[in-house]
């Protein structure tokens, strides 16, 4: 897959089979959160949207073209850090805001001991976020975790303010580690799901689908951080 330019093309606001913008969940998602006003406060309440109204679950990994489509996480109401930057790249071309997904590999120092497990490693690959085009710059938003999730977790919640790039903290809100970027991916026009699929398979061999679905990653995460309070 070809990598993303530097400004705006007319694929920042196309739909795609993954970024499937055209349908009717995602535009009921839009009309429902989009304020209607400047470019800025549009995005930044995007954004916030589909932070907070996905639920975020990593047990619940599905690499189909289906489980990954941006429409499926919506009426599913929950997805994990790649299926949520696609809605909100989906969302914001769907309000005519050019947008395209990034990626990076990150250190999780605060997963749950199920998945670190099943993952046998702290190392996310493809993390994904979103960049979007507001006021002749690309500025990067991470819905992932939901602000219901953080309070669980002792996390400080991530903010968008449109006008600088929003990434998660290295520490939680007692100083500890948090989450390290340790590999920058790049950024794409549409969701690269043949490579996230090839490095799941070699990174996490241990891992198969829906081999964790049926546990609550909101409850392991809550009971492993009493300090959340």
């Amino acid at each position: 897959m070809t990598q993303a330019t530097d400004t705006p093309t007319p694929a920042h606001l196309a739909a795609t089979a993954l970024l499937d913008h055209q349908h009717p969940a995602v535009r009921a998602f839009v009309a429902a959160h989009d304020p209607g006003c400047d470019v800025r406060s549009r995005a930044v309440a995007l954004t916030h949207a589909v932070r907070d109204s996905l639920r975020y679950d990593p047990y619940r990994i599905d690499l189909s073209a289906q489980g990954m489509r941006a429409s499926t996480a919506l009426q599913q109401g929950y997805g994990w850090c790649v299926p949520k930057a696609a809605v909100l790249a989906a969302v914001a071309r769907a309000a005519g805001i050019p947008a395209r997904l990034g990626y990076a590999d990150v250190r999780n120092h605060l997963s749950t001991e199920r998945l670190r497990q099943t993952m046998k490693t702290d190392v996310f690959v493809w993390h994904g976020y979103t960049e979007l085009w507001i006021d002749g710059a690309w500025r990067k938003a991470t819905p992932a975790f939901n602000r219901e999730l953080c309070d669980k977790f002792g996390l400080l919640p991530l903010d968008f303010d449109g006008e600088h790039d929003s990434l998660y903290h290295p520490f939680d809100r007692v100083g500890q580690r948090h989450m390290e970027y340790v590999n920058e991916r790049g950024v794409f026009d549409d969701l690269p799901l043949a490579e996230i699929a090839r490095s799941f398979a070699e990174v996490y061999p241990f891992w198969t689908p829906g081999s964790i679905a049926g546990n609550d990653f909101a409850a392991d995460a809550a009971r492993e951080a009493p300090r959340a309070g």
